[in-house]
Formats: structure tokens, sequence, C-alpha cells
């Protein structure tokens, strides 16, 4: 029998997960050193942007040849997208801008998601997602300071391959949402999200094409936020930013 996941049991939000045929308890957190949670900075975030390659000066990364679903790069049914994940500071907390999708979306409708879309004809992903920003909560592109990317993902269920640019604007930005893509825009502090009572890891077993441990579970990750769940494509990319964001220094690991 199909089972419903509840990552967090007493947390409410509009969107339903997907019914699978099992699901156990995943473990802690990448980030999670201990009893110990680094602080999260913006100055940590860009050195080991510009370390692992991944910078802007680098230029685009390649996506991985082992991502599911990688084969299908070149067909004309993938959709190349990129994403911004856009930060700010506030008093002494950074804040990631995440939205809610429109409810009439054919893809991933009513999930929280960074900011982005489909990359147009000859359009690189950093313009894509400082253009789709733009268009979707009207942060002006000039406004934002691109620092470089987080590893490019590939998901199944809308057959895309994701470009994730990391970018950072002075303060707290003046939202212009438009209702036919988006129907919440919000914040959330990534003190909050690197909590570890607002985070989850299950695994899934469920009738799928994609590539799964040796007992043919997958791993998916979820965040609670204010009356909402983020999860999927976006939860496994606030994974790698918050392991970016926090990694101890070359000092601390001496």
């Amino acid at each position: 029998m199909a089972v419903q996941p509840q990552p967090f049991p007493d947390h409410t939000y509009p969107q339903r997960l997907p019914l699978i045929d099992r699901v156990a308890e995943g473990g802690l957190p990448p980030w999670h050193r201990g009893d110990v949670v680094a602080q999260p900075s913006l100055e940590q975030l860009s050195r080991v942007l510009h370390t692992r390659g991944l910078s802007l000066n680098a230029g685009m990364p390649e996506i991985d040849d082992t991502v599911e679903g990688v084969a299908n790069l070149d067909s004309p049914e993938t959709r190349i997208s990129a994403v911004l994940a856009c930060l700010f500071e506030e008093g002494d907390e950074i804040h990631l801008v995440l939205t809610r999708r429109a409810s009439h979306l054919r893809h991933h409708r009513h999930e929280v998601s960074l900011p982005g879309g489909r990359c147009e004809l000859g359009e690189s992903p950093l313009e894509t997602a400082l253009r789709e920003a733009y268009e979707e909560i009207g942060l002006e592109p000039s406004s934002v300071t691109p620092l470089g990317f987080l590893s490019p993902i590939y998901t199944l269920a809308s057959s895309s391959a994701i470009w994730p640019v990391v970018g950072v604007v002075p303060a707290r930005p003046e939202f212009r949402v438009d209702p036919s893509e988006v129907d919440r825009v919000f914040s959330v502090s990534l003190t909050h999200l690197l909590q570890l009572e607002n985070f989850r890891e299950q695994r899934w077993w469920r009738q799928t094409s994609r590539r799964t441990e040796s007992d043919g579970a997958f791993r998916v990750h979820f965040y609670r936020v204010p009356d909402d769940l983020v999860w999927g494509a976006t939860a496994r990319i606030l994974t790698e930013l918050l392991t970016l964001v926090t990694e101890p220094s070359e000092e601390l690991r001496r």
C-alpha cells in the first residue's frame, strides 16, 4: 500500500507530497559536525566557490556525467534551466529568497523553489537566472552581485538540467510578484535552515527509473520553513549551499 511521507508531522503546508511505496528516516545533514554547526558566512562561501572552481570567473560548471538522467541532456525534451540563490544580510543573519510556485503551473505546482526558469536560445545560465528573477519577483538584475555557481543538477519530474547561480544583493529587496508564476515570495535565514529540527532526510522506495542505493532507496531532503516545506531539487540545492557556506576554514582544519 502506498504511503504519504510526513517529514514534519505537526507542520502544515499547502503542497502534497507524492505517494511512495515505503519510507524510512535518513541521517543527519552533511554540514553537521558533532555538536557544532558552523555559522554561515558570505566570505566563506565566496572562498569555497573560488577554491572549488565554481566562482564566476571559472566559467559555467559542466554537469556531472554521473547525474541521473544526464544521458538525456541533448534531448529536445530536456529543459536547460537556471535558478538564482539570492542572498542578503540583515542584522547579523544571511537570508535566502524563496518563492512558492503558482498552483496552476504544469510542473512542481505549489512547491517552494528558487526564482528561475528555462534558458532562452543563446542565453547563459547567469542571464537566465537574473532575467527570471526579474520577471517572477521584480528583482533588479543590476542589484545582484553574482558570486558563482553551485553544482548543476538534473530533475526527472520535469526533465530539467538546472544550473544554480549564487548572487548577493545589498539589502532586503522590494519584490513585485508575477501571479501567473508565483503565489508567494519570502525569505528565510540560513540560521533557521541550519537548525537540526528544521531538517529531515528520508529514504524513499518508489517505482522509478532514477538511480538508487543498493537496496533500491533514494535519499530526499526536507526543510521546514514558515508555512511551507522545501524538498526535491530545491532542497538538494539548499543542502549544497549550506554545506559550502559552513565549511570550516583551513585554520580550523589544522
